[in-house]
């Protein structure tokens, strides 16, 4: 399974949504509930899942999706 995969398995969960789809372009200004206090949720959630550490720095960067995915990979070899 892919990042963007299990990715798209955590945003569903998230915004409780089994229809939604998530491209490496997706961004918070396409998924009308995705704001600041999800943002934390989703970030954590992520964490946990691949095993790593995001700074505040790394994700306050995030312009979409596929920023996510680079960083996760940057971080799991």
């Amino acid at each position: 399974m892919s990042i963007l995969e299990e990715l798209q398995d955590i945003f569903r969960d998230i915004f409780d949504d089994e229809e939604l789809v998530i491209s490496e372009e997706t961004s918070a200004a396409d998924i009308d509930d995705w704001d600041s206090l999800v943002n934390i949720q989703l970030m954590v959630t992520i964490c946990k899942h691949f095993d790593v550490r995001m700074t505040t720095q790394e994700i306050s960067g995030f312009e979409n999706v596929g920023d996510i995915v680079d960083c996760i990979k940057g971080k799991i070899g």
